[in-house]
C-alpha cells in the first residue's frame, strides 16, 4: 500500500475507536475496531485498479482466519447482506477520512469522492447514499443513547 492508503487506514482505525468510545463499546469491542479499521483497505495492496478492493481484502481476511472479515468484504456497499455495529462504525469512520487520513466528515469527503469521480459516477452516488443510511444510523445510535 501507499503511504496515503496508509495514513487514511491508521486514521479510519483511530476514528473508529473514537466512534467505539462514543458508543460505549468495551475495551474488547474497541480493540476490535482498531484493528478493523487498519484492515480495511488492505484489498488494495492485491488489487491496484480498487475496484472491489472490499472483496478482495474480504476474501483474503478470512482465508487467514480474521474473525471480522465480513466487515471489510462489505465496507462501503450500502444494504449489504450482512450487518454489524463493526461495520456500521467502519462505514462511519471510512466515510469521514480523506484518502490523505485527515478528518473531514462526511460533508468534505462526499465533496472530494464527487471531485474525482464526478456527480453522476456510481462512486459518488453510492458514497452519497451509504453516507444518508450512516447519519439515520447514528440519529437511532443517540436516540438509543437518551433513552
Amino acid at each position: 500500500m501507499d503511504d496515503d492508503r496508509l495514513k487514511h487506514s491508521i486514521s479510519v482505525a483511530r476514528k473508529m475507536v473514537s466512534i467505539a468510545k462514543k458508543y460505549n463499546l468495551t475495551k474488547e469491542e474497541i480493540n476490535n475496531c482498531f484493528v478493523i479499521g487498519l484492515n480495511h483497505d488492505i484489498g488494495y495492496e492485491f488489487n491496484k485498479s480498487g475496484e472491489s478492493h472490499g472483496k478482495v481484502g474480504g476474501e483474503i481476511l478470512k482465508n487467514s482466519g480474521f474473525k471480522y472479515w465480513k466487515e471489510i468484504y462489505y465496507h462501503g456497499l450500502l444494504n449489504p447482506d450482512y450487518k454489524s455495529i463493526y461495520l456500521d462504525i467502519l462505514n462511519m469512520a471510512d466515510m469521514q477520512i480523506d484518502k490523505y487520513g485527515n478528518d473531514v466528515e462526511y460533508f468534505k469527503r462526499l465533496e472530494d469522492i464527487k471531485s474525482r469521480y464526478g456527480e453522476e459516477s456510481n462512486v459518488y452516488k453510492t458514497c452519497y447514499n451509504l453516507v444518508s443510511e450512516l447519519k439515520r444510523k447514528e440519529d437511532k445510535y443517540e436516540q438509543r443513547k437518551i433513552n
